[in-house]
């Protein structure tokens, strides 16, 4: 199932799956859109370059909110589906990088 491809993304991205000049790995496509202005970025380094305010986490009960995009398919995740992924996409099976469980704390009240 493909998603939305209009969906925007800011920040410093440099391909069309997402990957930006912060974070440019192979496995490195997934976009997050930040609570606080309701944009994907891919990372929070592009937010803080690229926003004029502070970010805000996501919290646990909102953890149900469409809050991760899939840079290869395009498909929207839900918080609680990207953290239960494994990983990987469940709508295409590209592979995500499980060094980003380690920005976590940024993006979700944990």
């Amino acid at each position: 199932m493909d998603g939305d491809s209009s969906i925007p993304v800011k920040g410093s991205i440099i391909d069309d799956e997402t990957r930006c000049i912060h974070y440019h790995s192979d496995l490195d496509i997934i976009a997050i859109k930040f609570k606080c202005c309701n944009t994907y970025y891919p990372c929070f380094k592009c937010h803080e370059e690229k926003a004029d305010h502070l970010s805000q986490k996501w919290k646990k009960e909102e953890w149900s909110e469409k809050a991760i995009l899939c840079g290869a398919c395009k498909t929207e995740l839900s918080i609680l589906q990207y953290l239960g992924s494994s990983y990987e996409c469940p709508a295409c099976g590209e592979m995500f990088n499980p060094g980003c469980k380690n920005h976590n704390h940024l993006y979700f009240d944990q």
